[in-house]
Order: structure tokens, then C-alpha cells, then sequence
């Protein structure tokens, strides 16, 4: 109540003189009672306006600064406004229509707009069902501010699930009807100019709207330090774009959530579907899809539906067919973390991709390949060919694990999605576990003389088959080692007690089989006790769910510790308490090698780059000296490259510590 009468207290009457001096630039109200300001406010800032129902205005006393340099005085001029707020220092000019049921908060600029209105009590796209993954239904996703992708994977994935989903569907719900009004609001200091129609939508602190055609049942989340930026031609209705997303240049977009730092321009069009932080989605178009974190499509042939994916680049001409015309498009494609399709490559679904594969041609037959990350998926002869293991050893995939964190483009430390970067994680790793006693199986049920392996809708050769034993093999003791060896760094220990000790500090959780929910690499212990603990009614608003996922996301190294370290009592047959200091010099011989056999494959793979066939096109009217040192003032030279460079100087850096820690381990 007294924050109401706080309110009430703020506004007066309009006094006579200013009555006249509005009426005598051109104001026109039917009942000037219903015009309520503040104290210091100035008549002179309004100017051929329309005044309906209530409406309270603020003090008009600056001048705001176009990019060119002119120089305006706030106010309200050519406008007509039906019951609104309208706060400090606004700069309203040139509504075609009317400004409706809206606060408009302090320092907002609308300039040259058709109508802005709320037409009645809306959620402004909160709670709108979303046909992700399956364009038949049956994996909705209620979108609302705080989606996060993790929250999203399970509501689309777990079905079976049903008490916990009934849960988070009512979380969302109930946040749904909270925000639930009559009135829109658009934050301070937006930017509005030369747009069309902006209906049932609130628009957030600092958000920058040029030009759009129509925005239409949705928010635009939006804050001082991660402005949202909506651009000319847009089209969207029942949306929620999340704080710091840019959708620019002609982009459709309906029925769909965009996370925070996601860039969609350049024709793109997308229906039912939810794209999380840092995608980007230019001249393609997507239907139905869950794009993860990353999931990234450059080109206008370039089609996504149906699928979940996440850390993918799509390449031009990249199809999927969902539906057999038979009983519609109800098949689904999963498309695992850093996958790539090339040009024109097809894939018809239901099928599933495992992580890191690189996917070549037309796949007509459908396959699943989850247990076989790192691998090239090749259409030869009209067959799907497997060639497990090989992407391991590509700088491709190095670099494009690199190149990740410095392309995040949130901004802020309001973060909706937790993303763990690594290549190489407890999930791949297991992946390539099972993938490796597979590819042993397949060569082991097979006479000597087969020379062609069948799985899951794949074709292996043998060749193949026997190299991916060996790029799993490595992998796997790699990032064991990588964790042991980090663990060893970070503790000090003078004694085989106190070593023990340290490779017991891990989360039990670690020990569980290991998921991928949408970026956030986690054990399934962990996510089965945030299951629990939504389902016992412990966790029931948005904030704490998230929570939930950052502390999962801050525990990741604890998490990994006890991987690594029941990994190390499997290899060595014995429990940590039983561990000697020569176990571990064995571990550490057996990682160096791995890691030197892998960075020389990397090196070699890397290059190829610079050889020969990479010159052609090079020095164009010259002879084979100009091909070569155009070659070089354009890409550089093998030498000075700072990929090899780098890897060059981690080997090295790698092999001292490998020197340090035996030494140490020695004297125990």
C-alpha cells in the first residue's frame, strides 16, 4: 500500500497554463483529468499529441544525440498514446498509429513508428509450446525468459520422464502467468525508429529495434551491458529473444526461443525451433530443431529440421529428410557435438551422428554411430562407410575446440547456458571406449580373411576398423593422463600416502556414466539428483534450477577426478589405496607416448596445408617461384604457422612435465 501511495504521490494534475500551452501546440485530450505528471514537468516537450484514457507523463528537460550529430529536445511530438507511462527524458516522434497500454520507461527513444500496443492481457510470448526435434509433435518446449539449454534438452528428450516433466513444464507455467499483463513495457534507454507493427511485446533495458516490419506476441529480453539488437525486415511473432541475440536483416522467425549471443541475419527463417548461445543463422533456414550451443549455418541452400545438434557448422547445401512419406515428418535426426556436414551432404532420419564426425555425401540408409566419435561418415557407392577414429588426429578438430571460448559472444554475468568447451571429456572418452571394445568385437566374431564390417547401418573396412582401435586407444589414455597429470601440478605431496589422497578428492558423481545436456558435459548421477530434487518439489522457480546447473558446471574437475581415477583402478587392476608410485610412472610413459604419437599426427595433418596442391592458384601469371612466395605473403610459412607453432611449444612444455613428475615420483 505504501509503495502505491509513493506512486500515486508522484503525479499532480495538469495546471491550466500548461493545459493551454499543450492545446496551443496542437495537443488535443478529452478529459485533461486524465493527464497526470510529474512535478517539473515541462509542456513545452509535446506537440501535435493525442492523449486517450489515462495517462502519466514524465519531465522532458534533455536533449538527446543522434550518431550524426543533431541534437533534439526530449518530448512527445506527432503521437497519439492510449493509456501509458511515459517516463524522464523520452523522445517519442512521428506514430502513424498509436503507442497503447505501455510504460515507457526513462531516456527511450521511438522515432517513426506505426503502432506500438498491448491488446490485451498476454504473457508476451512466455509459455509458448515450441515443435522441437520431431515436426510431428510429442517434444514441445515452453519458451520463456529464462530458458536455458540444458532445462530445454530435458523437456524435449525425456518423455518417459513424465512426474519430472509435469515439474518443469509447471515451473515454466507459473512464471508464464507472473509476468502475465494488460500493459507492455519498454526499458530504459531503448532505441525504436522506422518500424511497423510492435504488438503484445516488452521490450527490455537498452534494446535496439531499427526498422523491423512487425514484432508480434513475444519479448525482447535486454540489458545495459548485453544490448538486444532487432533490425530491419524482421518478421517475428511469438518469440523470446534472450539478452545480447542480434536478429537482423530480413530474418522470420515464428514460434522460436534465441539464446543469449546468437546472431541470425541475412534472410534467415526459422519456425519452431530454439536456438541457445552463440549460434548463428545466416540465408539458411531451420524447422523443428534443438540447435544447441554453437550450432552454426552460413549458407542459403542450407537446411536444418528435425534434429537436435549443437557445436555443428553446417556446410552449403547440408538436407535431412524427416518423413518417408508414409505417416508424415515424425523421424528425428541427433547430430552430436562437433559434428560438420559438407556441401550437398543429405542425411535421411531417423538417424544419429556421433560426436566430432565429419559427414561427406548422400546417406540414404539410416545409421547410428553415437559410440564412434571422431570419425568421417563417407558415402561411397551409394553405402554409409565409417572410418572410425580418424577425426582425432585432424587440426580441423583442434582448432575448432580452440576457437570456441573466444568466439562467446555473451555479454554480461546474467549466463542462461553453461557450456564445457573440451574436446576431450569424460562423455567422449566413454564414447570412444565403447567404441573401441565394439570395433575389437566386430574384428574378433570375423574370420581373418573379412575385410568388411557391418554396423548399425555402417560399413567399416578393416583397415579402418584396426587404425580406429588404435586413434581410440590413444585418445583415451591421452585424457587420462591429461587429468592425472593436471591433478599431480595442482597438489603438492611428498609422500605415496599424500598422493593417494589427492587422486581420492573427486565428486562420486564422477563415476557414473557421463551425458551431454546441450553443452554441459555432466555425470548422470548428478543429473539424477536434480531429477530428484524437482520431483520431490524442491526446486520450483527458474533461479534455482539454474542454480543447479552452474554448480554441476563448477563441479566439472571434481567430477572428472574420480573418472580418471577409476579409469586408472580398471587399467591397473587395483584399487587407489593399492596405487605405488611405479603404477603411476607407467601411466605417465604411456600418456607422453600417446600425446607425442597424436601432436605428430596433428603436425603432419596440419602441413598438408602447406604443401604443393595447397599452392595451386597462387601466383597467377608467375612461374613457380611467384607461386610460392605469394603463397607466403598470403598464408605464411610452415615454420611460423602459430598452429604448429603452438603445438609444437605445448609437446615440449608437455615433455618437461612429464620429466618433472618422474623425478618426483622417484624419490617417493
Amino acid at each position: 500500500m505504501a509503495l502505491r501511495k509513493k506512486e500515486k504521490d508522484k503525479y499532480r494534475l495538469l495546471k491550466p497554463d500548461e493545459i493551454q500551452t499543450m492545446t496551443d501546440r496542437g495537443c488535443v485530450c478529452e478529459d485533461w483529468d486524465d493527464v497526470n505528471v510529474v512535478d517539473g514537468f515541462t509542456p513545452e516537450g509535446f506537440k501535435n499529441v493525442i492523449f486517450y484514457g489515462v495517462v502519466k507523463l514524465g519531465r522532458m528537460d534533455k536533449r538527446i544525440e543522434s550518431v550524426s550529430g543533431i541534437s533534439r529536445k526530449c518530448g512527445v511530438y506527432n503521437a497519439a498514446v492510449h493509456n501509458c507511462t511515459i517516463g524522464d527524458n523520452v523522445y517519442i516522434r512521428n506514430v502513424s498509429n498509436y503507442i497503447s497500454n505501455y510504460i515507457i520507461e526513462d531516456d527511450v527513444v521511438i522515432d517513426g513508428i506505426n503502432t506500438l500496443e498491448v491488446r490485451g492481457s498476454t504473457t508476451f510470448g512466455n509459455g509458448i509450446r515450441v515443435k522441437v526435434i520431431n515436426e510431428g509433435g510429442g517434444r514441445e518446449v515452453p519458451i520463456y525468459d529464462r530458458l536455458s539449454a540444458h532445462e530445454a534438452y530435458i523437456i524435449a528428450l525425456y518423455r518417459h520422464q513424465i512426474a519430472l516433466l509435469d515439474r518443469m513444464r509447471a515451473i515454466i507455467d507459473n512464471y508464464s502467468e507472473s509476468v502475465r499483463s494488460g500493459i507492455g513495457v519498454v526499458g530504459k534507454s531503448a532505441h525504436i525508429s522506422n518500424c511497423g507493427n510492435i504488438i503484445d511485446v516488452k521490450i527490455g533495458e537498452s534494446a535496439e529495434i531499427i526498422g523491423i516490419v512487425r514484432l508480434k506476441s513475444g519479448t525482447v529480453n535486454s540489458s545495459y551491458t548485453a544490448p538486444t539488437k532487432v533490425g530491419a525486415g524482421v518478421i517475428a511473432d511469438d518469440f523470446i529473444l534472450a539478452s545480447g541475440c542480434s536478429v537482423l536483416d530480413g530474418v522470420i522467425i515464428d514460434k522460436c526461443f534465441i539464446g543469449q549471443g546468437t546472431e541470425l541475419s541475412k534472410q534467415y527463417s526459422a519456425e519452431n525451433s530454439v536456438f541457445f548461445a552463440n549460434c548463428g543463422g545466416f540465408h539458411g533456414e531451420a524447422c523443428s530443431i534443438f540447435a544447441g550451443p554453437y550450432t552454426v549455418t552460413h549458407h542459403k541452400s542450407t537446411l536444418l529440421i528435425a534434429g537436435l545438434y549443437s557445436f555443428i557448422n553446417a556446410g552449403s547445401g547440408s538436407n535431412q529428410s524427416n518423413h518417408m512419406y508414409k505417416l508424415g515428418p515424425v523421424h528425428q535426426g541427433i547430430l552430436e557435438r562437433g559434428t560438420k556436414t559438407t556441401s550437398n551432404s543429405y542425411l535421411i532420419f531417423p538417424t544419429r551422428i556421433g560426436a566430432f564426425t565429419l559427414v561427406m555425401g548422400r546417406h540414404s540408409a539410416r545409421s547410428d554411430t553415437a559410440d564412434f566419435p571422431f570419425s568421417y561418415l563417407i558415402e561411397e557407392d551409394g553405402e554409409s562407410v565409417l572410418v572410425p577414429g580418424v577425426n582425432i588426429k585432424s587440426v580441423g578438430t583442434i582448432r575448432d575446440s580452440k576457437k570456441w571460448p573466444g568466439r562467446d559472444r555473451r555479454l554480461g554475468s546474467d549466463r542462461l547456458d553453461y557450456i564445457t568447451f573440451y574436446l576431450l571429456t569424460p562423455y567422449t572418452v566413454q564414447k570412444m571406449i565403447n567404441g573401441k571394445a565394439l570395433l575389437q568385437q566386430l574384428r574378433d566374431s570375423a574370420g581373418h580373411s573379412t575385410q568388411k564390417f557391418f554396423h548399425n547401418g555402417v560399413r567399416i573396412s578393416r583397415t579402418a576398423l584396426d587404425k580406429g582401435i588404435k586413434y581410440y586407444d590413444l585418445g583415451i589414455t591421452r585424457f587420462t593422463g591429461n587429468v592425472l597429470v593436471s591433478l599431480l601440478q595442482k597438489n603438492n605431496f611428498s609422500t605415496i600416502e599424500e598422493l593417494r589422497e589427492c587422486l581420492e578428492t573427486g565428486n562420486e558423481y564422477g563415476k557414473s556414466r557421463w551425458l551431454d545436456l546441450a553443452g554441459l558435459i555432466v555425470p548422470e548421477a548428478a543429473v539424477n539428483e536434480l531429477f530428484k530434487k524437482i520431483k520431490d518439489g524442491n526446486i520450483t522457480k527458474p533461479e534455482e534450477l539454474n542454480a543447479e546447473f552452474r554448480e554441476m558446471h563448477e563441479n566439472y574437475s571434481a567430477y572428472e577426478i574420480a573418472w580418471m581415477t577409476e579409469r586408472l583402478e580398471a587399467v591397473l587392476g587395483k584399487s587407489i589405496k593399492e596405487l605405488s608410485s611405479e603404477d603411476l610412472l607407467i601411466i605417465l610413459e604411456q600418456w607422453i607416448t600417446a600425446v607425442e604419437s597424436l601432436d605428430n599426427m596433428r603436425c603432419e595433418d596440419a602441413r598438408k596445408e602447406f604443401s604443393a596442391t595447397a599452392m595451386v592458384g597462387f601466383g597467377i601469371d608467375g612461374d613457380l617461384s611467384d607461386r610460392r612466395k605469394d603463397f607466403i605473403e598470403v598464408r605464411g610459412e610452415e615454420n611460423s604457422n602459430d598452429f604448429i607453432t603452438q603445438l609444437k611449444d605445448r609437446l615440449m612444455l608437455k615433455q618437461q612435465t612429464v620429466k618433472e613428475l618422474k623425478e618426483k615420483l622417484a624419490s617417493l
